[in-house]
This record gives structure tokens, sequence and C-alpha cells, in this order.
């Protein structure tokens, strides 16, 4: 092993022998333009203002938030807005940036170069303490002037407080507005809906569920009228029947008293035929018997009821027609005082007849009264009866309206609730009471430059021409084919070797090769020279070449 480790290091040295000027001038070019070019690079600086999220002050149990976007969303949602060109424009425009480039390219060129210099670094928290939410972010910002770059990042924290607080108030006043209009729709229709049940129960007042046990209440009652009404009728008919048949006794008494032979044998008068009175009684008699036997639909009964309404017509006919003979015989007894000594004298009137005769008449007007209000009390019935029957079908009726109606009734007291909830969000918003944003760590114009890392570049720098020294001095001793030891000629062929000739340098050769060494060496400086003032013309004043350098960045 040891063997093998000398024998590497003696090819080595014979190889740093033979190709040491070859490997210098690879080794010092690179280095000649790193030198030229790192030293002479700008400063570039970066200042960064640190931004914290603060939380709603009121509790979320009190009130909450319309805002529902969520905090990273509405961070990259307000990045792009302040991000936007015409923002950009404008800042540019404040602040006097990249002076000279506005004037060698286009206005999109300067903004992308903007945008390009401005970083944004959202900062969370332990997981476990917070759900890994976002408590901090950090605006960024890097340019040649430790001023303005400071001047910058602040006025960015700025743009994003501002942004915040605005879409925050958008946020709110339009859930508050959208649901204001929606309030205002619901509402509308509920009116309509009200005013169709308005009209339903005032169209079918009394038909209503709402109005059975009512109306059945008052069918109770008017059965029960009709009822007293049916026996205060038939109790009146038969005091009617009682005293038609005393009149009728009453004035059979007066007809047979009348018809007695007179003194002087004049002829008395005829007993007289059947009074309708009586035949009314009579009549009377016959329904009631066709009532026990057959019901009030029975063709007989209702012949009988309209004969007996016949006669009970002839009664008061005839009651008519007495009362007005009666007022005038009066009448002609007041004009002729003294009577024909030959005509027969008037019957007195018998006061009992009188007597009878009013109390049927009072009975009648009774009867009357009674039948009117049998009608009325009829009418009402098929009135409530037709409402009782009709409640149903209202009832189904008024159930979808109803149903329409207390969802409706339901929607708008949600969305009432809502858009009391919103306003109070709104009004929160607007009193920035909701998430806020606070600039925690303003931007302070940097000491020091944030690029280029110099001393890495040098470091780098050397062990890169190092290394491509070495790569160029393997691959120039792969590429050389010929043979420069006895040691070597032994190992590629069989035949032996004789002896082995050191080589003879004469003065003239020496000569020549320290010309050539110093041609070789002077070609070094001037490759280097050169090299490194193309690489200081490069690298002065070139930022783009730093972030090239540094990260990539054009």
């Amino acid at each position: 092993m040891g063997d093998q480790i000398r024998h590497g290091l003696d090819l080595a040295r014979a190889a740093w022998g033979r190709r040491k000027w070859l490997a210098i001038f690879i080794f010092v070019l690179p280095l000649a333009a790193l030198l030229g070019s790192v030293p002479f690079l700008p400063d570039i600086y970066k200042a960064s203002a640190v931004v914290l999220v603060e939380r709603q002050q009121v509790p979320e149990e009190f009130v909450r938030s319309t805002v529902t976007s969520g905090l990273e969303t509405r961070l990259r949602t307000i990045s792009q807005e302040i991000l936007s060109r015409s923002r950009l424009e404008a800042l540019i425009d404040r602040l006097g940036l990249y002076p000279d480039l506005r004037h060698r390219v286009p206005p999109e060129v300067v903004v992308e170069r903007l945008r390009r210099d401005i970083e944004v670094e959202f900062k969370g928290v332990d997981a476990q303490v917070r759900g890994g939410a976002i408590v901090a972010f950090k605006i960024g910002y890097v340019g040649s002037d430790p001023r303005v770059v400071a001047k910058v990042a602040n006025t960015l924290a700025g743009y994003f407080l501002e942004e915040n607080t605005r879409v925050r108030e958008r946020e709110a006043s339009g859930t508050a507005a959208f649901l204001r209009r929606q309030l205002g729709d619901v509402k509308q229709r509920l009116a309509a809906q009200e005013q169709r049940r308005s009209a339903f129960k005032s169209r079918y007042l009394g038909e209503t569920p709402q109005h059975m046990e009512s109306n059945l209440s008052i069918l109770e009652r008017l059965n029960t009228q009709l009822r007293l009404n049916n026996e205060n009728q038939n109790r009146a008919m038969e005091r009617r029947d009682l005293l038609a048949r005393r009149l009728d006794e009453a004035e059979s008494s007066a007809g047979v008293a009348l018809a007695a032979p007179s003194p002087t044998g004049a002829p008395g008068v005829a007993p007289a035929a059947e009074t309708p009175a009586a035949r009314l009684h009579r009549l009377r008699q016959e329904l009631a018997e066709l009532r026990t036997r057959y019901k009030e639909s029975y063709p007989d009964v209702v012949q009988m009821r309209s004969r007996i309404a016949t006669v009970e017509q002839q009664v008061r006919q005839e009651q008519q027609l007495r009362q007005a003979n009666a007022a005038r015989t009066d009448d002609n007894d007041a004009k002729a005082p003294v009577a024909d000594a030959k005509a027969p004298l008037a019957a007195p009137p018998n006061p009992q007849v009188a007597k009878l005769k009013e109390s049927i008449g009072d009975i009648e007007v009774e009867l009357s009264t009674l039948k009117a209000e049998e009608r009325r009390l009829r009418e009402d019935l098929g009135v409530y009866q037709r409402r009782v029957e009709n409640t149903p079908y209202r009832e189904q009726e008024f159930q979808e309206l109803s149903r329409d109606y207390d969802t409706t009734s339901e929607l708008y007291r949600t969305l009432l609730k809502r858009y009391e909830e919103a306003q109070l969000a709104e009004t929160l918003e607007q009193r920035q009471k909701g998430e806020q944003f606070r600039i925690l760590e303003p931007a302070l114009p940097p000491a020091e430059p944030f690029a280029p890392k110099r001393l890495w570049l040098v470091v780098v720098g050397v062990a890169l021409s190092a290394g491509i020294a070495v790569g160029a001095l393997v691959v120039a001793e792969q590429l050389d084919g010929s043979f420069h030891s006895a040691d070597e000629l032994r190992a590629f062929t069989t035949t032996p070797v004789v002896a082995n000739i050191p080589p003879m340098i004469t003065a003239a050769e020496a000569s020549r090769r320290r010309w050539r060494l110093a041609l070789v060496a002077v070609s070094i400086f001037i490759g280097a020279a050169l090299l490194g003032g193309v690489s200081h013309r490069v690298a002065a004043g070139n930022e783009h070449l730093v972030w090239l350098l540094v990260r990539g960045r054009v």
C-alpha cells in the first residue's frame, strides 16, 4: 500500500514537472477574472419590515366576523393587489426608483424588476400552540441604496396595512349589503303571502279551521233554538185550537138563542152549518192523528197542512169581515138612534166571544213571529252547516298558504338575525376592532450589504481555479502518447531496453528554454491582466451579475 502511494506521488511530481506551466496558466486565468471582478461588484442592500397580525379584539362569542377568507389567502390576494402594475408604477414614480434603468428599458421591464426585488415571507408559530397559523410576515426589498431600500420596505408595509383594512371593510360591507337585499326580497314575498292569507280569511270568513269550534257551537245553539221554536209553535197552535173550540161553542150558543121562535110566531133561524173555526179545529185534530202515524214528508200529511193553511186564511178573512161589519153597525146606530119598530132588534155583542177572538188574534200574531223566526233559524243553520262542511277544504287550502308563509317567515327571521350580525361585524371592521395588521419592526437602513459575499466568492473561485488546473493537467497527460521513462517503455513492450540515455542540454538549448519560459510567463501575465480588466469592466456596477452569482437571478 505504501509503495503504491509513493508511486502515485512520483507520477504526480513527474507530471507537475512536465505540465507545471500549463497548470499555472489554467489556474491563473480564472483567478485573475475572479480577482478582477469580485472586489468591484456593486453592493446590494436588503431591508425588511415585520408586520404583526393582531387577532380580533372583541371575542367571537359576542361578534362573529363576516370576513370568511383565510389569512394566508387574503395575504396572497393583497400581495397581488400591491404588486399590480399600477401600484408599482406609482411607487416607482413616488420614490424615484431605478433612475438609470428607466431611461434604457420599457416601463414593463422596470415594473418586473421591482416585482422581483420585493420579497414577502410568512411566519408561523408552533403547530401545537396555535395550529401553525400565520402570526406575522416580513416584507423585504433589495437595492443599491440602504436608505431607499428601507423606505421602500416601510412603504410596502404601509400598503399592506391599508389594503388589509380596505379588503376587510369591503367584505364586511358586501356581506351586509347582500343580506340587506335578500332581506328586502324576502320581506316583500312575506308581505305578499300575508296579503294572500288575509284575503283568504276575508273571502272564506267563518270557514277556516280556527272557526270550526265556534261554528259547531253556533250550530248546536241554533238547533236548540229551532227545537224551542217548534215547541213554542206547537203550544201556540194547541192554545189556538182550544180557543177556537171555545169560540165555536160560544158562537153556537149565541146562534141557538137567535133561532128560538118569537112570540109572534115568526119562524126561527135554521141551525148554522160547520163554521170555518170548527172546521179548522177538526182538520188540526186529523193532522195530529196523521203525524202519530206518518212522517212530515208523507203526502197525506203535506195535503192536510195545505188544507189547514187554506182554512186558516178563511178564518182570518171572516174575522176581518166581522170586525168591518161591527164598525159599520156602530156608525149606523150613531146616525139613526130611533130604529124602525118593525125591524128586529140586533143581538147584543157577547163579551166572551170578543175576548176569545182577541186571544186567537194574539196567538196568530205569535205564530207568525215564530214562523218568521223559524225561517231565519233554518237559513242560519244552512249557512253554518255549509261552513262546517267546507272547513276541511278550506283547511287544506289554508295549510298550503300557511306552509309557504311559515317557510318564508322562518327564512325572514334567519336572514334578519344574520343581517344584524353582519351589521355588527361591519361596525367592528369600521372601528378597526377586527383582525388588523401592525408594523412590529419597521425597516432600518442596513449597515452591511446583503450581497455579494466576497469572501465566499474568493474561496469558491480559488477552489474552482485549482480544480480546473488539475483537470487540465490530467487531461494533458492522458492525451500525451510519448514515453517519459524506461519503466513506461518496459511496461508498454516486451522488447528489452538496452540503455537509458539522459537528455543532453547544450547552451543554446538552455537559452531557448529560458526565452520560452519568459515568453510563457509574459503570456500568462498579459492574459491574466486582460482577463482581469475585462472582468472588472463587466462587474463594475453590474447588479444582474451579483444576483446571478448569489441566487441565480437575472
